[in-house]
């Protein structure tokens, strides 16, 4: 594997998409037997820097990288336990002991997915096929008080059926490790009634009750191994599909946020949705019932997860495929541009090419200046939409999206629009780094007032502010600008243009970094404001104080190697030109 890694080098390939597939028969590489199968499982696929073959490797990847082969995904027969992991079940059978329960202790979904395609997981949770979490946890004190050992505390999630929370969670912490206890359930649903009544159930009745067969899945801490109780749930996983247990309807409306889970798993591991939950995530009354069962925090919950993972494009994608794009994003009503369909496609559009922008340039970012950067790339279209409150202000949408319609943080809304307002700002610049011409007064609008220096230096000046301003998030902002550098609003981004785009991006931000202003947002001011109330004589701050911190940042910015005498003589002698024009 050295000497193909070393061939790829010499050929100048490097990672880009992520990719998965089977290769089977004649050998692509000379080393390699000719009749061979390599299976890549989830890394980042090998995509070569000609332009030819780029082209035809995205169109693999599109496709899922379907050659002659099968899907196959590579799953363990026996789950490994971690040190931590055993010492953990060791003393959740140990209870079990000391009281002579005969509870089954079974840890449920996404913890025994992932160790069974070998990756690790440290969301575990026990389910409980004849107590309440809350019981079980109470029991593990009580022991731990008989051996002499700290207890913990119990923390209590009730159960919320009108939001589809059906089930009271109890946690605690066992050697540093949160985990979850629920018990088993089986659900009777009276008649005329959605909301179902909750009863111990075997783990055969839970397990069809679960989202998703691959979640479905059970290691059973009291016999050390994995039950599958839908019969469904090894051979799905195996094969990369994304199934319910039950009829995907019935499930969805059980719990609509499953749509969204679907979706984000079939992302995530690159697996197939079947054909009738792709039906029945589409049904106008699962629909509904994403908008009117389910919190907009879960939903907001879900939607960052899928931000945050490693197939965010095509996780929106999907989203958009199955119309469901502003069932999640609501907007307000009364949006001025209105957003019509034509949106939804846009918005997706832009996103899959942000995406495809920040991994061919190359960039590096921070996990939230990433998630930011996605959020904002995705809301491109909608940055110059408004509405109007309840207080009669008008208020960009983005913000109402992400405040209502997911509940995240304010913050977030914040800078996104952050990013938003950097990207209008960086557009009027971009064409002045690239022509080397130098700017004339007010030909910018956003800053109209920009100090008597040499026009040379005015550039230096605008792209300081902005920096100033945007901070950390500059490559993000300039990133996302040259995706709209010369482009109407179609969506539609080209390979061609993503290379323009490129090539711009590397030139702007050579000029950043050539006059020297890649952390310029932490150079300190001079004069502060104190001494400025001083020099003018004045008897308090106010507006004329901040007036004057703006001019002498100007200053500062065109003179980087300016002294705090000849900062101080400037703004004497500015301030004397200001009173003899007065």
């Amino acid at each position: 594997m050295a000497m193909i890694s070393g061939k790829l080098a010499q050929l100048g390939w490097f990672n880009g998409f992520s990719f998965k597939t089977t290769f089977t028969g004649k050998s692509l590489v000379p080393v390699l037997k000719s009749k061979t199968t390599i299976i890549i499982n989830n890394p980042l696929f090998l995509v070569p820097r000609t332009k030819v073959l780029h082209q035809c490797c995205r169109a693999m990847s599109k496709t899922n990288g379907t050659f002659s082969a099968s899907q196959h995904v590579v799953v363990k027969e026996v789950i490994d336990l971690t040190d931590k992991e055993k010492q953990i079940f060791d003393r959740l059978l140990e209870v079990l002991r000391h009281f002579n329960l005969e509870t089954k202790l079974r840890v449920a979904g996404g913890w025994v997915r992932d160790k069974l395609l070998g990756k690790e997981c440290y969301d575990i949770d026990i389910a409980l096929d004849n107590l309440l979490g809350r019981e079980f946890c109470e029991k593990v004190n009580e022991y731990l008080t008989s051996t002499g050992e700290e207890t913990q505390g119990i923390g209590v999630i009730q159960s919320n059926p009108d939001q589809s929370k059906h089930l009271e969670t109890a946690r605690m912490r066992l050697f540093g490790v949160w985990i979850d206890f629920v018990n088993l359930r089986s659900e009777d649903y009276a008649e005329n009634s959605r909301i179902p009544t909750m009863q111990f159930g075997s783990a055969e009745q839970d397990a069809y009750r679960r989202d998703l067969t691959i979640n479905s899945l059970f290691y059973n801490i009291n016999t050390a191994s994995v039950e599958d109780f839908t019969g469904r749930g090894l051979n799905d996983l195996k094969s990369g599909k994304i199934v319910t247990p039950l009829p995907p309807k019935e499930t969805f409306l059980d719990d609509p946020l499953r749509v969204l889970r679907a979706i984000r798993f079939s992302a995530r591991f690159e697996f197939e949705m079947a054909e009738e939950l792709k039906v029945a995530a589409a049904d106008n009354d699962v629909k509904s019932a994403i908008a009117d069962k389910i919190s907009r925090e879960r939903i907001g919950h879900e939607i960052d997860l899928m931000v945050s993972g490693n197939q965010p494009a095509k996780a929106m994608a999907c989203i958009s495929e199955l119309g469901l794009l502003w069932v999640v994003f609501t907007p307000p009503k009364n949006c001025e541009p209105l957003i019509s369909e034509q949106h939804d496609r846009v918005c997706v559009g832009y996103m899959d090419a942000a995406w495809r922008h920040m991994h061919e340039v190359g960039c590096t970012f921070s996990d939230d200046q990433r998630r930011l950067y996605l959020y904002a790339s995705l809301f491109i279209p909608l940055r110059k939409t408004v509405y109007i409150d309840n207080k009669k202000k008008t208020v960009p949408v983005v913000n109402y999206i992400f405040r209502n319609s997911l509940k995240l943080k304010a913050s977030d809304a914040e800078d996104v629009m952050r990013l938003h307002c950097a990207v209008e700002k960086f557009l009027s610049l971009i064409p002045f780094v690239l022509c080397n011409e130098d700017l004339q007064n007010g030909e910018i609008n956003w800053e109209p007032e920009v100090i008597n220096v040499p026009l040379s230096l005015k550039l230096r000046i605008l792209l300081g502010l902005l920096l100033r301003e945007i901070k950390d998030f500059w490559r993000a902002a300039l990133m996302l600008s040259t995706l709209l550098h010369n482009r109407d609003s179609s969506g539609e981004v080209t390979e061609g243009e993503l290379d323009k785009g490129r090539q711009v991006f590397r030139e702007v931000e050579q000029e950043i970094l050539k006059l020297g202003l890649e952390k310029v947002w932490e150079v300190k001011p001079l004069i502060n404001g104190k001494e400025i109330i001083k020099i003018l004589e004045l008897e308090k701050g106010g507006p004329v104080v901040s007036e004057w911190q703006r001019k002498l940042l100007q200053w500062q910015l065109a003179y980087p190697s300016g002294t705090v005498e000849e900062c101080v003589d400037w703004l004497t002698r500015e301030t004397q030109s200001k009173r003899a024009r007065t």
